[in-house]
């Protein structure tokens, strides 16, 4: 999301790095929160532990390519719908709503597919603690989100050139108020 946001103009190149890294590190606390709590439990065993694949460790057993794809198309569609619904000519305010159910729809389609992606920190909390064949194939939930993402940011920088909120409208609009 964050490359996206970055190649759509919404992001400070500056802030890219440190903003993953944040992201990395809270994915990875919040993984260990739910292990602690999840391992609490007798006889609990933790399998994939949330975590996304492919092939046999895909929920429905979704082999690379289709998974790949999934994840890309699923990750544009839902920052797509993040800058348009937070660009200048889209209702102020309700931005929540059109995010909300994007997001649901995807994990409604992508749960089975991967176990739902669209944000490599969220892949890599779980992968962690998931172990050897999910940190193996944690790669395609950072390549596959990341190309999406991309893709979305520039195609909705591109579409809205005239409405979208960019870093350089905020700093001309502080510039000229200052």
């Amino acid at each position: 999301m964050t490359i996206g946001l970055w190649a759509g103009g919404r992001f400070k190149s500056a802030d890219v790095l440190p903003y993953i890294i944040a992201q990395v590190i809270g994915a990875i606390i919040a993984a260990a929160v739910l292990y602690f709590i999840a391992s609490g439990k007798p006889d609990w065993l933790p399998g994939g532990f949330a975590s996304n694949g492919y092939g046999d460790l895909s929920p429905g057993k979704y082999g690379l390519g289709a998974c790949f794809v999934g994840e890309v198309v699923a990750t544009f569609f839902f920052l797509f719908v993040i800058i348009g619904s937070t660009s200048k000519g889209a209702a102020v305010g309700f931005a929540g709503i059109p995010i909300g159910l994007c997001l649901t729809l995807i994990h409604l389609v992508m749960i089975p597919v991967t176990n739902t992606s669209v944000n490599p920190a969220r892949s890599t909390g779980p992968a962690l603690f998931a172990g050897g064949p999910y940190i193996r194939q944690l790669w395609l939930f950072w390549l596959a989100p990341i190309i999406g993402a991309a893709i979305a940011g520039l195609l909705t920088r591109w579409l809205y050139q005239d409405q979208l909120v960019t870093v350089d409208t905020v700093v001309v609009e502080e510039q000229r108020i200052g």
